[in-house]
């Protein structure tokens, strides 16, 4: 790599000649100036951005680790993220542990290692070595679309509980007597907050409730999901899923059986990512205000790094059922 004083010897000056023409260009001559950055065009001179903060000991950098950035839901997170980051002049390393702990110990030890400001995570789970390990290494964090006792880190979330809740009772008040769950993995608290509303609901009523667990929260496992809905009988006439990707995969399947949506089965997704609307058949979703949720975040972290001696806090959002075409009511 070609250092600094590379470029002070080619160009015949001093470091601390370089080191100005770099951080405060006006305080040296023009000839002289120019003299340096031609050099430094010429031998692709890049500063040492992270050892110059480390110096100044306060990173520009924050880290974001999110659960699956192919789920629209979290490059909407990230971006709320990062319109609180660049209000300050910070930027974003962002990371996808795609449900999987080791990439997210991976990301979480290279997060400690470059010693970002802070870290927003969307956590595999709140328990694990990985997790206690980056404690270990004092670096601020804040939990992302993860509820978190206050007394261990500051979190922004949404009710999922009240969120499969509702999904649950608009299936019910419309007519459904059989209705389909289909969960994401248990292992995130999300999932299990989304059922345990779906089973609150629906408790002491008529209706039948049967439930699958999908491998991974995309279209191609809401496919799955939805050729083993074709296959019971007596099938649904409803299905919630736990994210509007499953949903999209389970109309998918619908419609290439020539099952009729929602006539033959009702379908609600949970997130109301953009498709949810453009969908072939516009689907009802529980919306979450994921922008909002990645600006709070940040935000909340931001505010702790600034002084310590701010208390964490859990900030729970409500979530909003979106009703569309998919769900229209039954006589």
């Amino acid at each position: 790599m070609v250092g600094i004083k590379d470029v002070a010897k080619r160009a015949g000056v001093s470091i601390g000649t370089v080191s100005n023409v770099v951080n405060r260009p006006h305080v040296v001559a023009a000839a002289t100036r120019t003299r340096v950055l031609s050099v430094i065009e010429e031998l692709g001179y890049v500063r040492d951005e992270s050892a110059r903060q480390l110096r100044a000991g306060r990173s520009r950098v924050l880290g974001l680790l999110v659960l699956d950035l192919g789920n629209p839901f979290f490059v909407d997170v990230a971006r709320g993220v990062e319109q609180a980051a660049h209000a300050e002049g910070l930027n974003v390393i962002t990371g996808n542990s795609g449900q999987r702990s080791d990439l997210e110990a991976s990301y979480l030890a290279m997060f400690a290692e470059q010693r970002v400001r802070g870290v927003l995570l969307s956590p595999v789970a709140t328990s694990g070595e990985a997790l206690r390990a980056f404690r270990r290494s004092g670096t601020p964090y804040v939990f992302v679309d993860r509820k978190a006792p206050a007394s261990e880190a500051s979190s922004v979330a949404v009710d999922d509980v009240a969120g499969g809740a509702l999904a649950a009772r608009h299936l019910r008040e419309t007519g459904h007597g059989r209705i389909a769950f289909v969960n994401g993995p248990t292992v995130l608290a999300q999932c299990r907050d989304r059922e345990q509303g779906v089973r609150t609901a629906l408790a002491g009523s008529a209706v039948e409730l049967a439930v699958l667990e999908a491998t991974n929260l995309d279209v191609a496992s809401g496919r799955d999901a939805g050729a083993r809905l074709l296959g019971t009988s007596p099938r649904p006439t409803a299905v919630f899923c736990a994210n509007d990707l499953l949903a999209l995969g389970v109309l998918q399947a619908m419609v290439g059986a020539g099952v009729r949506v929602p006539e033959e089965m009702a379908i609600v997704g949970y997130d109301d990512i953009e498709f949810a609307a453009a969908a072939a058949v516009p689907l009802t979703s529980v919306r979450q205000p994921a922008r909002r949720l990645g600006r709070t975040a940040a935000e909340l972290l931001l505010a702790e790094t600034a002084d310590t001696t701010v208390e964490h806090q859990a900030v729970v959002f409500t979530p909003e059922l979106v009703v569309r075409e998919s769900t229209r009511l039954r006589r």
